[in-house]
């Protein structure tokens, strides 16, 4: 008798692949044997698969039918006016904080819509976000994600260079006399390059979910996914997986759940405080042998 498959592979293309787990109880399998290196990536879980890798901000953006202009002049006020909001807030004497993404960081952890994205270094903590939400409009598959960190970081800092270098040229141009380009471009001479991507570790103690759960974020450009991005940014025959996106049975969230609790992966783990008890105590009577 023929060996059911464990899981299906789709091609590769622009850096980004998918495969499809046939039972969830192929996940440690596909991790230990095709993902050796999962330290080399970071890993995120949505619940559909049908959703974009895309943070809260952009979905606003969208929705209000911002331009891409428009999107970075909203995003500055709304920063500015969170963090006059948090004035008194914030307890006795807390730390300062003077990088903009830590603010955004603050943020995402108390319900802001922010341009960032969570991640974890732990393919077990995605796959655990992954499964632990359910909801209307549910696919039939849970999606896990693992981005190559080395390699976005390599590409982000090689089109860093050139965006540097490309500013240089028009000012060196536009001090000798020989600048031929519009207006919009002679204005970006003056304006700092930032990466298109950034990977954000906060050095704050405001977030002690962000310990416990092996958390981090990603930042990429206004109105655009990180999918969109890898897509556009890497070339069609890219033969590193970049973004990978692995498919998992919904019909096996409550097998997903115990299992993950077995290793204790779990909201009263991931979660310190009550919101994690109460939550993690829920499941008991909602999952058999929980």
């Amino acid at each position: 008798m023929a060996r059911t498959k464990r899981w299906i592979w789709k091609d590769l293309d622009h850096g980004c692949c998918e495969v499809k787990l046939t039972s969830w109880k192929y996940f440690s399998d596909f991790i230990y044997q095709e993902m050796q290196y999962f330290d080399l990536y970071v890993w995120r879980g949505q619940r559909c698969d049908n959703w974009l890798l895309d943070p809260t901000l952009n979905r606003v953006f969208r929705d209000r039918g911002f331009s891409v202009r428009k999107m970075g002049t909203f995003q500055a006020k709304h920063l500015e006016q969170f963090k006059y909001a948090t004035r008194g807030r914030r307890g006795t004497n807390p730390p300062v904080i003077c990088d903009d993404n830590d603010w955004w960081a603050l943020g995402q952890h108390h319900g802001l819509a922010t341009p960032l994205l969570d991640w974890t270094t732990s393919p077990y903590v995605a796959a655990y976000f992954a499964f632990i939400e359910s909801g209307e409009n549910q696919t039939a598959h849970r999606a896990i994600y693992a981005l190559g960190r080395a390699a976005v970081e390599k590409r982000v800092k090689d089109l860093f260079d050139e965006e540097v270098e490309k500013r240089r040229k028009i000012r060196a141009d536009i001090e000798s006399g020989t600048f031929s380009g519009g207006l919009l471009l002679r204005n970006l001479a003056d304006i700092p390059a930032r990466p298109e991507v950034a990977f954000v570790r906060p050095l704050s103690n405001e977030n002690q979910r962000l310990v416990s759960q092996g958390g981090l974020f990603t930042r990429s450009p206004e109105g655009k996914s990180i999918e969109a991005w890898v897509r556009e940014r890497f070339p069609e025959d890219e033969q590193m997986i970049v973004l990978l996106k692995i498919l998992v049975p919904n019909r096996d969230r409550s097998e997903a759940l115990r299992m993950l609790n077995r290793m204790n992966i779990n909201h009263l783990s991931l979660f310190p405080d009550l919101s994690g008890a109460s939550v993690f105590c829920n499941l008991f009577s909602e999952i058999n042998n929980y």
